[in-house]
Formats: structure tokens, C-alpha cells, sequence
């Protein structure tokens, strides 16, 4: 049977004691800097494309290609921590951050710039620890609260992120977002430093050892149930991300600022399902969340289909309902997440840095094929056909993994 209980400790957190778990602010905020930097440069780009003399395309692997390399360093983020700490490497990786981003700062070409923003990526290890640590410290359903709140807050990340590298950008120009990032990376170390007590306390024998346990991880049905719930759930999402922006501006007629208010919808949503899963994920259980959230994202693109078929063309007829799916992401993913790190809690590490490379690697294939589908004669059904058969998907999914867990308790072993 998968172990998934509860920690042997009762970790009491307290603010500022590096001998005690991190206080879940200091989560919140080692997973914000990842997300902050995937995005702040997004309204820079034509003006780093000038400065740079390169061409859109080549500047815009700043988040493209960027975001290809955090889902690989995530493999090796969790088994790392599961040997060495999550202390450590946090420590470590948000060091090497701040180096890289003073790099970018000092980059005189194209080429120089984005080798120190790939080398950026390895922020990425607070998205991935601050999950795993979560359940270090607590059992799996607990674990889906905390997380659905660190989530939430997150969230937030997301939508102000390019609002104020637009505002750096204007006064300060593309320099303005990269400085800021250096001053946020350098106060996250002293914080990381002073708040972040270890809760790995049964680490792995070798760095060696600890891929050699892959097979275990991989090998059992239930992690692949949740990792496949959380990559089709993020799909849905990522889809959105891809063939929104077309839809938004070429068929809907929408402007860059009015499409950027209407999204933030999406994540206003978003943060609704967080909140309620941080509530209800301890009463309801992980699984039936995930049913839950499949169903209310499937809902909402449902309805936006229906209105589209109607005839309706109006820009709030896509993103009305797309709340619904934001919401039913929030409800999911926190869910998702706590069960892939719970099915082996010794290899959370691990766990979450496979199921979090799924995550993007799934959703960022799933943006591409949506762009390459949409066009003016396609219209708006492409995005919406996708969206609907992932959040499906993740409902498929999370059902096999209801039914796996009850067969599970009646097994020796998984």
C-alpha cells in the first residue's frame, strides 16, 4: 500500500527560525519569485528586441524557451532535495539566481542574455520545494489546504507580474525589470536563510540512489493518475494561454491592455478555487477535488462553446466562463499536486519535480497545438474543443485514480 501518512513529527513553525519549518508566507513567496520571473519581461520584449538589434522571435525565447527549461530542471530539483535538503538547495539555486540575473543585467548581446536567463530557470526550485515541503511537514489531505493557500497566493503573481514590468519598462526601460528581480532574488535569500528550517529529515542515501528509486515512483499507477490529472488540469489552462491571445485580438477584435483585463478574469477565478480548496480539501478529500474541478472547468468551457454556437461574439462570452475554469484549475491542482508527492512521501522531492515537469511540458505542447489550429476560418472552436477534451481528461483521470486507491487498500503493495 502507498505510504501516505501522516509525518512522524508536529513541525510548529515560527517566523524567522531557520531551526524550525518555514512559515507559510516564506512558501508562498519562494514559489511567487518563480512565477514573477516567468513573467515580468513579457511587456519588454519589442523594446529588448530594439535594444538588443534581434529580432521578436529570437527575444521571445525569454519565455518560451524559458519555460522548456524549467520543466527539465525540475527532474533533478526534487531528487536533489530528497539527498542534500530542501534548505540547501533552496539556498543554492536561489544564489546561482541572483548571479544569472546580474548577468542578464550586464548582457551586451542577445545571445549572452538569454544564456544567464535559461541559467535563471533554477528559481524554479521554489515552485517545486515549497510543495514538498508542505508535505513534510504535513499528511496528504492537510497538504492539499496548505498548498491550495500558497497556490492562492501565487496566483496573484501572475497578474500583477506584467503590469509592473510594464511600469519598470516605462521608466526605467527592459534594465528596470531585470534590477528588480535582483533586488527581489537577493532579499529572497536573506529571508530563505532566516525562515527556511529543513524538513527533509530522512534523506536519501546517494544522489544516485535517489534516481534509482525512480522506478518505484514511476512504477506506481496512482502517482501517474495524479500526475495526469494535474497535466491535463494545467492543459486547459495552457491551452487557453496559447490560443487566447489570437482569439482575443484577431477574431474578438481586442487590444493588448483590453485582452490583459479581461484574462485577469481568469485569474481572479483562479484564486476563488484556491481559496476554496485550502477550506474544503481536508473535508472533501483529494480525489473527489479533483472530480470537482475537472467537472467546474469542463462546465465552463461547456457554456462558452453553447453561447459561441448561439451566435454569441463577444469578448465576455470567452472570458465569462473562462472564471469557471480558472476556478475549477484552483480546485484541482493544489488536489493534484499534494496527492503526487503523498503516493511516496520519501520521494516528494522527486515527485514534485516530475509531476511539475509534466505539468508544463504537457501544457506548453498542448499551447502549441492550439496556435497552430486556430485561424480566421477555424474560428474560436479549436481553442474551445481542446480545452473542453482536456478538462475531460483530468476528470478520466482523477475517476481512475478514485478507483485505483480503493483497490490499494485491499493490496499488500501498490
Amino acid at each position: 500500500m502507498a505510504d501516505t501518512s501522516t509525518p512522524s513529527y508536529t513541525p510548529r513553525s515560527r517566523w524567522l527560525d531557520r531551526t524550525t519549518p518555514p512559515h507559510i508566507i516564506t512558501l508562498v513567496l519562494i514559489a511567487g519569485i518563480g512565477a514573477l520571473n516567468m513573467n515580468i519581461f513579457l511587456p519588454s520584449l519589442p523594446t529588448m528586441a530594439t535594444w538588443f538589434t534581434a529580432d521578436y522571435a529570437t527575444v521571445s525565447l525569454a519565455i518560451s524557451a524559458y519555460m522548456g527549461a524549467t520543466a527539465l530542471l525540475q527532474i533533478f530539483i526534487g531528487p536533489l532535495s530528497d539527498r542534500y535538503g530542501r534548505r540547501p538547495v533552496m539556498l543554492v539555486s536561489t544564489g546561482v539566481f541572483v548571479l544569472a540575473t546580474v548577468g542578464c543585467l550586464l548582457a551586451q548581446s542577445i545571445e549572452t542574455f538569454l544564456a544567464f536567463r535559461f541559467l535563471q530557470a533554477v528559481i524554479v526550485t521554489g515552485m517545486v520545494l515549497s510543495r514538498a515541503v508542505v508535505r513534510d511537514m504535513v499528511g496528504p489531505d492537510r497538504a492539499a489546504s496548505m498548498i491550495g493557500y500558497v497556490t492562492m497566493g501565487t496566483a496573484v503573481v501572475p497578474m500583477v507580474g506584467p503590469t509592473l514590468g510594464g511600469q519598470l519598462d516605462l521608466y526605467f526601460g527592459w534594465h528596470g525589470s531585470v534590477a528588480f528581480l535582483i533586488m527581489a532574488g537577493v532579499a529572497m535569500y536573506a529571508l530563505v536563510w532566516a525562515d527556511m528550517g529543513e524538513t527533509n529529515h530522512t534523506p536519501s542515501a546517494s544522489f544516485g540512489a535517489q534516481f534509482r528509486a525512480y522506478p518505484e515512483l514511476l512504477t506506481s499507477r496512482r502517482f501517474w493518475g495524479y500526475a495526469l490529472v494535474a497535466a491535463f488540469a494545467s492543459g486547459t489552462f495552457f491551452t487557453l494561454l496559447g490560443g487566447g491571445p489570437f482569439v482575443a485580438t484577431v477574431i474578438l477584435g481586442l487590444n493588448a491592455a483590453e485582452f490583459g483585463l479581461y484574462f485577469a478574469l481568469i485569474a481572479v477565478g483562479y484564486m476563488g478555487g484556491n481559496f476554496l480548496s485550502g477550506r474544503f480539501a481536508a473535508r472533501v478529500g483529494l480525489d473527489w477535488m479533483m472530480v470537482i474541478g475537472g467537472c467546474t472547468a469542463a462546465a465552463g468551457t461547456i457554456i462558452a462553446i453553447v453561447l459561441f454556437g448561439a451566435g454569441f461574439l463577444h469578448p465576455i462570452v470567452l472570458f465569462g466562463p473562462m472564471v469557471l475554469v480558472g476556478m475549477g484549475n484552483g480546485l484541482t491542482l493544489p488536489s493534484a499536486n499534494a496527492g503526487m508527492v503523498s503516493v511516496r512521501p520519501h520521494l516528494s522531492g522527486s515527485a514534485s519535480g516530475l509531476g511539475g515537469a509534466l505539468m508544463i511540458g504537457g501544457g506548453a505542447a498542448l499551447a502549441a497545438i492550439a496556435g497552430a489550429l486556430l485561424s480566421v476560418e477555424s474560428g474560436v472552436w479549436p481553442l474551445l474543443l481542446i480545452m473542453l477534451a482536456t478538462a475531460l481528461l483530468s476528470v478520466l483521470c482523477a475517476i481512475y485514480v478514485i478507483r485505483r486507491s480503493r483497490k490499494v487498500a485491499l493490496l499488500p503493495a501498490e
